[in-house]
């Protein structure tokens, strides 16, 4: 009889998945992965993300892949002080065969090895599929809930192509790993649901999704109340087959004549809680919601939910009745109304709430089918990863569209903190305490910084290197600079706002600049009689006797000239002073002679002289009397 009451719970637990093959699907939620060198395997493809670790929704991981040449399974510990700790400038992937083990075991070994995230290859040509956390169990409740590195199964042919990269050492195998598109956003809200159950006597994953519940209830709020979010909790059941319908195990763990069913909590039909009851408190905690919904409170939910575990929970014996209505009633929520949504858990009738919960467990869209209790839905994509209060905010997070992220989204609480540690891997100058490495809800970054207003340029991982005007005053602009015996020189320029290049007098590549010996290379102090003495960053020229370099013109000139040479230069400026003394009184004869004549012919138009009578007058037109120039 007991085995007979067994294969029964199995057959009730089982159903929901059976009938859900037949009608729906399980959909394999997938991030990208891109292959970034060798060029020769440059491509993308897809990864199966795992159910448990932390998925960085929204963000994405560049890092280097490393095989182990022992332990590729990664079943066991591996040996030394964290071997794949940012063994390269880039964290390590690491990639390892499926097969012998749990997969959350592999991701956990290789956690504590120091791996940034897991790679595990598929051992056969197959689909891709989800890896999922083992069941309850001793062996895995110690480090299942500890997994924090993200984890991902890839195809057997493209986990080939990396091992035979590997293997080949001729060059980094690099590639990102994106989660940017495994979380829709379709428009400027986010709308999530969570598959949960009010059972609390369920092992790990009941605890599981009680402890999120509470944890997450002041992050939902706060959305929900912004608008931010549009949240609607869901309960799996499943029905009794018809044969089974009037035996006592259906009776037990099913209401509305076996349509509507839960697990017993003990599986002991005959003693404790029954399924039954589960199913009636999910109905209530349905309605609850349904009808704080109607009233614009719909984050009431989150309150009574958690307050209900807290209160009424079945470790206590107080999972009843009569402690949800208690509940209700410090909350100010409609008892009644209540009551009036849930009907009649007796009739032989559908229950309108549960038959929609149970629709709605088929996959629709994009979205499969929910068969993993608990299963958290972003925006119709099934998240993937542990039900944790940080990890879930910052997969909620993503599913809106860049810049429009609520405030909570941008707060401090959810940075990861990558930076801190072997400063995530990214560049960076202790000198001037810049680093390219910044924390972000999406996730660490490895992005070049701004610093007083000079933008710095370059991958971010092993180089940043100052760009625009101004870059000179930071760092010299990452550029050769050296000074020696009071004189300094630098290949940074502000006329250019990028590059290094050697200044006048140097060779090199910028980065590093070396003295030219013009002496020694005979570009310079060419003139005849010169002697040449190599400076650092110049040259000096010397000309023999007393004579003078001149450096323009390369050559030398007399600093004394002799006494014969002051002669002839006295006597050529005497003869210029005589010849320009001479001219000047030749040009002021010619023209005072000029100017009279011109005068004198002026005045003879107007004035006609008679030198012989001094009294002869000069007459004027229109005038009658003469006019006397002498009285």
């Amino acid at each position: 009889m007991a085995s007979l009451e067994k294969l029964l719970y199995l057959l009730l637990a089982g159903i929901t998945v059976l009938g859900n093959v037949a009608l729906g699907r399980f959909v394999v939620e997938k991030s990208s992965i891109s292959v970034l060198s060798p060029s020769s395997l440059r491509s993308k493809h897809d990864s199966a993300i795992g159910n448990f670790g932390t998925p960085d929704y929204g963000g994405y991981m560049l890092g280097s892949v490393v095989y182990p040449q022992k332990g590729s399974l990664g079943c066991q510990p591996f040996e030394g002080d964290k071997p794949f700790k940012f063994k390269l400038p880039r964290p390590t992937i690491l990639l390892l065969d499926r097969g012998d083990c749990y997969f959350a075991l592999k991701v956990w070994n290789a956690q504590q090895a120091g791996a940034a995230a897991v790679l595990v290859a598929d051992t056969i040509d197959e689909p891709l599929i989800t890896m999922d956390s083992p069941e309850a169990s001793g062996d895995a409740d110690g480090y299942v809930e500890k997994i924090r590195i993200p984890s991902a199964l890839i195809d057997k042919s493209f986990a080939d192509s990396l091992k035979q990269a590997l293997k080949e050492e001729k060059e980094e195998v690099l590639i990102k790993m994106d989660w940017r598109e495994s979380m829709p956003h379709p428009d400027q809200r986010v709308e999530y649901e969570l598959w949960t159950n009010s059972n609390d006597e369920c092992g790990v994953r009941c605890d599981e999704q009680m402890e999120f519940v509470k944890d997450f209830k002041g992050h939902a709020q706060i959305l929900e109340r912004g608008g931010y979010t549009l949240f609607t909790p869901h309960y799996i059941t499943w029905y009794c087959p018809p044969a089974f319908v009037l035996s006592s195990q259906c009776k037990s763990q099913c209401i509305n004549n076996g349509r509507y069913c839960a697990p017993d909590p003990e599986q002991d039909f005959d003693g404790g809680y029954q399924g039954k009851d589960v199913v009636f408190e999910n109905l209530r905690q349905l309605c609850v919601h349904r009808t704080t919904n109607e009233t614009g409170r719909s984050w009431v939910w989150w309150d009574y939910v958690t307050d209900f575990h807290i209160r009424c929970s079945m470790k206590k014996k107080r999972y009843s009745k009569e402690c949800a209505e208690d509940v209700m009633k410090s909350l100010g929520l409609p008892v009644d109304k209540i009551k009036k949504c849930m009907g009649d858990p007796e009739a032989d009738v559908e229950n309108q709430v549960l038959k929609v919960e149970q629709e709605r467990q088929i996959g629709q869209g994009g979205r499969g089918d929910v068969t993993i209790l608990p299963t958290l839905v972003i925006n119709n994509a099934q998240y993937r990863g542990k039900l944790e209060r940080t990890a879930v905010l910052k997969a909620v997070c993503a599913g809106f569209k860049e810049s429009t992220e609520p405030p909570i989204c941008l707060s401090p609480s959810l940075e990861t903190n990558e930076c801190l540690e072997g400063n995530g891997g990214c560049w960076q100058d202790t000198a001037s305490n810049l680093t390219a490495c910044k924390d972000t809800f999406r996730g660490r970054v490895c992005e070049c910084p701004a610093a007083n207003g000079v933008q710095y340029k370059g991958d971010g991982y092993l180089s940043c290197v100052a760009f625009g005007p101004g870059r000179c005053a930071i760092n010299n602009g990452g550029c050769w600079s050296e000074s020696r015996h009071g004189s300094s020189f630098s290949a940074c320029s502000d006329s250019n706002i990028s590059g290094c290049q050697c200044p006048l007098g140097f060779r090199g590549d910028g980065q590093h600049c070396e003295d030219i010996d013009e002496c020694k290379e005979g570009s310079a102090c060419q003139c005849d009689g010169c002697s040449c003495k190599d400076t650092w960053g110049g040259y000096e020229c010397k000309c023999k006797g007393d004579l003078l370099y001149m450096k323009e013109l390369d050559a030398c000139i007399e600093r004394n000239g002799s006494k014969i040479g002051w002669f002839l230069t006295f006597v050529i400026l005497a003869v210029v002073a005589g010849v320009g003394l001479a001219g000047y009184i030749f040009y002021k004869y010619r023209l005072r002679s000029y100017m009279d004549s011109e005068i004198m012919a002026i005045m003879s138009q107007y004035m006609p002289l008679d030198n012989h009578d001094n009294t002869s007058a000069i007459r004027f037109p229109n005038e009658s009397q003469p006019l006397r120039q002498n009285a």
